[in-house]
């Protein structure tokens, strides 16, 4: 779309990610379930954040904001919107974001919570077990979704998790109406099960109206959107759903669905998952990048599952090689 100012803007929580490696004795201490998101306040966040190890690693991170940085690391073009306060981990997110070329530029929240932080643990052999708390980022409203930015991207991209505060969910549906407004899709990622659980109906709903073209799940997420165990069925669900889903496989690769057409592509080999976080993010920054340059879904697929394979082999949810020349050595044409 050459008319664009943006490949791709990403609606979502601004978290500021606090990364380190952790034995599992940690956890036991600490009482938490390995792999499982906890929603901690600001006082839990502060006692974890001492007792994490000294090795740790600050950088700009949530969902949608992981995914903007994924389509900038291939060179494209990306903007974000999402909410941090006036603090210094505020001023560590927008300089991160400054730094690999996603524009940004939503009003800081002077008056209210720290910016949102995610203490993420991680264990040998790569699963994460994550304590966030939300803070600033659950202050995302209307007035920070400006119109002329969601008119000038190729496709807004919003994240499930978005749809807890009251306020976000009418940021949502606005940016949306834009996007319409503009003839530009939209796309949602569902985030996690357990985040489709507490808003299934309201998701299908959204799908259902032609709110959101594009959805974003994996097999869990599918399943749970039609309360179903087996794949198949979610997929023939979601095909009647939505204008096109793609769906991550892990290890089996991903597969999109459009217009009654499945086209599935493998995963590329990893010679060690070192940390989960941010596959998804990732996969849908290559995918959302090759629709909006008009590529076909087999190379958008194989554009997500090359980014998933960067990200899940370092801890980190932000790729550490170059994405376009990852693409380049693969011939994957995005």
């Amino acid at each position: 779309m050459a008319d664009t100012q943006f490949d791709v803007l990403t609606i979502g929580n601004a978290i500021v990610d606090v990364i380190a490696p952790i034995d599992p004795e940690f956890l036991k201490r600490e009482g938490m379930d390995e792999g499982i998101m906890h929603l901690v306040d600001a006082d839990r966040s502060a006692y974890l954040y001492d007792r994490m190890p000294a090795e740790k690693r600050m950088i700009s991170g949530g969902s949608s904001a992981n995914t903007a940085a994924g389509v900038a690391n291939f060179g494209g073009r990306a903007a974000f919107v999402g909410k941090v306060a006036q603090d210094d981990l505020g001023d560590i997110f927008a300089d991160d974001f400054q730094q690999i070329g996603v524009h940004y530029s939503i009003a800081r929240l002077l008056d209210g919570p720290a910016t949102a932080r995610s203490m993420i643990l991680v264990s040998p052999g790569g699963e994460r077990t994550m304590n966030t708390y939300l803070g600033a980022c659950q202050q995302l409203t209307t007035a920070d979704i400006k119109e002329e930015e969601i008119g000038a991207a190729a496709v807004t991209y919003m994240e499930g998790y978005l749809w807890d505060p009251p306020e976000a969910k009418k940021a949502f549906v606005t940016a949306a109406h834009f996007a319409h407004k503009h003839e530009r899709p939209t796309a949602i990622t569902l985030s996690d099960p357990f985040c489709v659980n507490r808003y299934r109906d309201e998701f299908l709903d959204l799908m259902r109206s032609k709110t959101i073209d594009y959805v974003f799940a994996n097999i869990e997420e599918a399943k749970a959107l039609y309360q179903t165990d087996n794949l198949h069925d979610a997929v023939q669900q979601i095909a009647k759903d939505c204008e096109l889903a793609a769906i991550t496989m892990g290890a089996q690769g991903a597969m999109a669905v459009h217009e009654g057409e499945i086209v599935t592509v493998p995963a590329y080999p990893v010679a060690e998952v070192v940390d989960a976080t941010g596959a998804g993010d990732l996969f849908a920054s290559g995918f959302l990048l090759a629709l909006a340059r008009g590529r076909d879904l087999r190379t958008a697929l194989s554009s997500g599952c090359l980014a998933a394979s960067e990200v899940i082999s370092h801890i980190g949810a932000r790729p550490l090689r170059d994405l376009r020349q990852m693409a380049r050595e693969h011939s994957v044409a995005i």
